[in-house]
């Protein structure tokens, strides 16, 4: 069994909830994140109240005990950290943010992380080409990111090994795993695997990943695959799940690895203490 650390909701229908455990069960995966609906500034589309979202997508994750809510929030909408409050007090267990038309940097933005390191949540951002239609991905360089070094314990991942820049990507991984080898209270970071990345680049973007000189790298990545809550796509599940364990084969990464990309290393990201039993 394995974690997927990357599930959007969707659209959320009773009849799309009853199949979503069936449907992760036949591709092997015990549970993950699921991200809610986002707010309505994205793309322009007509949006529930952020207590409806947050409700909805907490309501998702009771079927099981390793799935976890995460609510989409736009830090420049007003009320943007009464709603960090808000699903802080429901249960969430983390935040998703893409910046679309603002710099992580961007002053507003930044408060709310703050606000978000300090209620002890973690934030799944969005990094590298963004598919919206619209001319967004500037925002999402992964060397933008660098500004979160100065959030004080806030724990994020950049999602998608910031395709096509996942080179900039690890160069900052490795700037800011030193970084907090000499100052603990340091942001963290995370890398998230979702594609992203094409099949054909697959190989050469995970060997660079695993392969660079980086602390303990193998502790701050985890697996995911951008799915959808609502229609769960076992067969694109384990396609990714067995492309990605061949390439970790390949580079002689042992059971010990392999464990802590597709389980460990999720449930550390969202502060969860409980541990999913091994498969015999």
């Amino acid at each position: 069994k394995i974690l997927d650390g990357h599930i959007h909701l969707g659209q959320a229908t009773d009849e799309g909830r009853a199949h979503l455990l069936k449907h992760m069960n036949e591709a092997g995966v015990k549970g993950g994140l699921i991200i809610s609906l986002p707010g309505p500034a994205y793309r322009n589309i007509p949006s529930a109240t952020p207590a409806s979202r947050i409700k909805q997508v907490i309501e998702w994750t009771r079927a099981g005990e390793f799935l976890f809510p995460f609510y989409w929030i736009d830090p420049l909408e007003k009320g943007a950290r009464s709603q960090v409050d808000l699903a802080v007090k429901k249960g969430i267990s983390g935040f998703k943010v893409i910046c679309d038309r603002f710099y992580p940097s961007d002053k507003k933005a930044m408060k709310v992380f703050n606000h978000i390191a300090q209620r002890g949540k973690p934030i799944l951002f969005h990094s590298g080409v963004l598919w919206d239609g619209k001319v967004s991905s500037r925002f999402n360089r992964p060397m933008e990111f660098e500004c979160l070094m100065e959030v004080k314990n806030l724990v994020f991942a950049l999602a998608h090994i910031s395709w096509p820049w996942y080179e900039e990507c690890l160069a900052l991984f490795g700037k800011m795993r030193v970084a907090r080898r000499k100052c603990p209270d340091l942001a963290e970071i995370f890398i998230d695997t979702t594609p992203g990345t094409p099949l054909n680049f697959r190989k050469d973007v995970l060997t660079k990943l695993f392969t660079i000189n980086c602390h303990q790298k193998e502790d701050n990545i985890f697996f995911g695959m951008d799915s959808s809550a609502h229609n769960y796509n076992p067969e694109r599940a384990v396609l990714w799940r067995e492309t990605d364990l061949k390439i970790m084969k390949d580079l002689k990464l042992g059971a010990d690895v392999a464990r802590k990309v597709f389980i460990d290393n999720l449930l550390r990201f969202v502060g969860h203490k409980h541990i999913v039993p091994d498969q015999h």
